[in-house]
């Protein structure tokens, strides 16, 4: 058996000390709600007065936090405890720029840290589901590989570069979150119109808008907008969306009116509304010339 700990037990890091016992790994948790992590002592965990206590012989320790203070304050709490040679897996969902920061810090004083965010959320971590990303020094990842592998359905390395993982990962959640905006603005159109949420869902019946949002983000991606759906005529469909709404609230449609506007005003109308992407892409091809737009 495995001696690891777990730093953080909200839902998720709940539900991962719940499958690690399951796979009859030792664990022994921490959270400043103490409440929290004596809820799982029934399920076999030890629960630690502090972080340094929790990690004391464990080969592993997992951070599951809440942001980058957080991760500092208890990476620096926990070392007085930390064996030579454990490894911390943070999957907190942190800021690149910082991450790196810390990584590189932490590296260079002796500690080996991995950060590894997840896609994944209790009830999927409790079946060993989802994925999990990992970014720092190859020879750590190998370290822990067979670890991570039985947490997640998918582990996917993306290099020594160690922001990378928290870069896609924020990347991730804002396709979440905007996709979740946008659904709610649907639902609030809905409502304006005497249609009820899950009979607006019966709109994902007729096409598939995964695919949609895959073609023209490689469209936008290689900043090409020739038009298929004008920005103008985008833009008046925008309209008609804001006045149907009236004064009910709305997530997203009105911010994505703004910037059509700018763009509009900028000379783009009749170009296709990726436009709306173009300073993001310039951006992206002057930085990283590798991914030059082709058009």
């Amino acid at each position: 058996m495995t001696q690891i700990a777990y730093l953080g037990t909200g839902l998720l890091g709940s539900a991962f000390v719940e499958a690690a016992l399951g796979r009859g790994d030792t664990v022994t948790v921490w959270n400043r709600t103490r409440a929290k992590a004596e809820a799982l002592i029934p399920f076999g965990a030890k629960v630690a007065d502090t972080p340094a206590d929790a990690v004391k012989g464990a080969a592993r320790i997992h951070l599951v936090l809440k942001d980058d203070a957080v991760v500092e304050e208890i990476v620096a709490s926990l070392r007085p405890g930390l064996e030579p040679g454990a490894v911390i897996v943070d999957h907190t969902t942190t800021q690149p720029a910082l991450t790196a920061e810390r990584a590189t810090r932490l590296l260079a004083e002796g500690v080996p840290y991995l950060h590894c965010p997840v896609f994944i959320g209790p009830a999927a971590a409790r079946q060993a589901q989802g994925i999990i990303m990992v970014s720092g020094p190859q020879a750590l990842f190998e370290q822990v590989k067979p670890a991570l592998e039985q947490q997640a359905q998918r582990v996917e390395y993306w290099g020594e570069r160690a922001d990378l993982a928290a870069a896609y990962k924020l990347m991730g959640n804002a396709f979440i979150i905007g996709l979740g905006a946008l659904v709610s603005d649907v639902f609030t159109l809905a409502n304006g119109t005497g249609v009820s949420a899950p009979d607006a869902l019966k709109l994902l019946e007729f096409f598939n808008p995964g695919s949609m949002l895959q073609n023209r983000g490689r469209n936008m991606s290689q900043a090409r907008f020739d038009p298929s759906f004008e920005l103008v005529m985008a833009r008046k469909d925008i309209r008609l969306m804001l006045e149907t709404a009236g004064d009910r609230p709305l997530a997203a449609l009105p911010g994505i009116a703004a910037r059509m506007d700018a763009v509009i005003a900028e000379g783009h109308g009749e170009r296709d509304f990726g436009v709306i992407a173009k300073d993001a892409v310039r951006e992206s091809a002057e930085t990283f010339p590798s991914a030059r737009p082709t058009a």
